[in-house]
This record gives structure tokens, C-alpha cells and sequence, in this order.
């Protein structure tokens, strides 16, 4: 691949993951909204249900065939833990919690997709990820500790965001292989279906929730699943597949950072000093670990023998 075009496929990628931050901040918000009259089970279920049509419909659309077998384990595992288990739990640990210590424990996930993605896939950990991931990492500490000031954490809850970070995590390593098998969309749509298969013993609390919820909360729910679930999965699976799972899970450390902004703009909710700082280390720790040192970019630009032959 030339440089023109190694560098178009980065902007792309970088693109992609940008949509998914930014959907996946606004999530929380939407949440927070559909969780006070939706039950954990039940809100997981009816996201992926929604997310679900909108993928089969954009697979058939675009006649997407089924993966092929080898892309099956990835699409298997990420769909029982990420879009499965983390639903559920992060929903459930999330009612136990305040906000602020929910995403200080869920912010532990980029750290063990790094350690998972070097030792299963191999990734390499260079200085400028690690030292990015830790500068994010103090960042989102900041932000959990200055909105955690309610005082409703709970163990339970704490465990359920943890075991929600660890099923993130798993899901994202698990889902790079597969990539290599099949497109993002297709890895995207059957990871979905397999949550939503693993989520049916909600069916009936989503028929008693829906049949009591207010209008506004089922379209929070329906948000999460167009857009928050299809739209931003979909870009994720396609960022993912053009750069490492340790670049990518750095990246979501800018969720925090969006979170505080919305919450601002769209609740009200004045974010402190302690809290505009933390968002603020949060972005700058993504901007460190996405960098590349000039020897790399020069490297990266300059025509390897084979090009070079050829061109002659």
C-alpha cells in the first residue's frame, strides 16, 4: 500500500472511531434517561432487538451473505460477552453506582484489551500507547472522583461494572480475528443476533416494560439501538479492522471526556473544574497514544524497494 493510501485508510479509520465515541458517549445519556422505567434485562434486549432489524435490513439491502465459518468463534464470543453480558450487567451495575464510579471501573477496559490483544493477537504496546493510556487513565480517575460525590456505590455494583469491563474487553479481542474473516457489518449484525438470543429470557419483562414506559423512554431505547448499537458498532468494527485493538480501546478513553460535555449541554448538569480536567487529560491521553513519533511517519512515506523497482 502506497502512502497516499496508507494515510487515507487511517483518516477513514480514525473517522469511524471518532462516530463511535462520540455515539457511544450520548449513550449515557440516553440510559440514564430509559433505565428509570426500563429494567436491565429488558433495556439490553430491546436495544439489540432494535439494532438488529436495522442490521438485517442494511445486510439485505446490501445482500450481505452470512460470515464464512471461520469468521464464527470471534463473532460467538464478542456476541455472548460484549453485546450480551456488558449490556445486562452495565445496565444492572450502573443502578447500584453513581455515574462517577461506573465509568471509573468500565475505564479499566482499555487497559485489559491492551493486555489481552498483546498476549492473543500479538499487538505490540509501544511507549507512546502506554503512556497515553496512562495519561487517559488519570483522566478518567479525575472524572470519577469528582462526580462521585453521592455516596451510592455499592460492592455489587462496583463487581457488576468490573465483570462489565472484562466481558468489553473480551468481546473487542475477540472480535479483531473475526474481522479478518468477514466484513464489519456482517460481524457487526450477527454479534448483535447472538446477544440478542443470549438476552431472550428478558422477553417478558421487555413486553411488561414497554407496555408501562413512557413514550420518551422507549425512544431512548430505540436511540440506543439505531444508533448508540447499529451505527456505532458497525463504524467500531470497521475502525477495528484497519488499525490494533490496543489503539482502538484507547481511544473510547475519550468517552468520559464527551459525556461531560453532553450531560452539560443536554442536562444541565455544570461540570466543576476537577471534572472539565479530567475530560481534558482524557482526550490529551488519546491524542498521545493515536500519535506517531516522526521517524515512524517518515518511514511510513518513504517507498520501499519493491515500490521503487517498480516505479522505475
Amino acid at each position: 500500500m502506497n502512502a497516499p493510501s496508507a494515510r487515507r485508510t487511517e483518516l477513514l479509520a480514525a473517522g469511524a472511531a471518532t462516530v463511535t465515541v462520540v455515539l457511544w458517549a450520548s449513550a449515557f445519556v440516553s440510559i440514564r434517561s430509559a433505565g428509570e422505567e426500563y429494567s436491565p434485562g429488558a433495556l439490553a434486549l430491546g436495544r439489540l432487538l432494535v439494532g438488529a432489524v436495522v442490521l438485517v435490513g442494511i445486510c439485505l439491502v446490501r445482500r450481505e451473505g452470512v460470515p464464512p465459518r471461520a469468521a464464527w468463534p470471534g463473532i460467538a464470543i464478542s456476541g455472548l460477552l460484549w453485546f450480551g453480558f456488558y449490556s445486562v450487567v452495565l445496565n444492572w451495575g450502573e443502578q447500584q453506582v453513581d455515574a462517577g464510579t461506573a465509568a471509573l471501573v468500565v475505564n479499566i477496559g482499555p487497559i485489559l484489551i491492551a493486555l489481552l490483544a498483546a498476549r492473543v493477537l500479538g499487538d505490540p504496546m509501544p511507549p507512546r500507547l502506554l503512556a497515553g493510556m496512562a495519561v487517559s487513565f488519570a483522566g478518567a480517575v479525575t472524572v470519577g472522583l469528582s462526580m462521585s460525590g453521592g455516596g451510592g456505590s455499592s460492592v455489587l455494583g462496583v463487581v457488576l461494572c468490573l465483570l462489565a469491563a472484562v466481558g468489553y474487553a473480551g468481546g473487542v479481542v475477540a472480535q479483531k480475528p473475526a474481522l479478518g474473516h468477514a466484513s464489519a457489518l456482517q460481524v457487526t449484525t450477527y454479534g448483535c443476533l447472538v446477544g440478542a438470543v443470549l438476552c431472550l429470557p428478558f422477553a417478558g419483562q421487555l413486553v411488561g416494560d414497554v407496555a408501562e414506559a413512557s413514550l420518551s423512554a422507549t425512544l431512548n431505547m430505540v436511540y440506543l439501538g439505531v444508533f448508540s448499537l447499529a451505527l456505532a458498532f458497525t463504524t467500531w468494527a470497521y475502525a477495528l479492522a484497519r488499525t490494533t485493538a490496543s489503539s482502538m480501546g484507547a481511544t473510547t478513553y475519550a468517552v468520559p471526556a464527551l459525556v461531560v460535555l453532553m450531560s452539560w449541554l443536554a442536562l444541565g448538569e455544570v461540570p466543576g473544574l476537577l471534572t472539565l480536567a479530567g475530560g481534558a487529560l482524557c482526550l490529551a491521553g488519546v491524542a498521545v497514544s493515536r500519535s506517531r513519533t516522526r521517524a515512524a511517519r517518515v518511514v511510513a512515506a518513504t517507498p520501499q524497494p519493491e515500490q521503487t523497482r517498480e516505479s522505475a
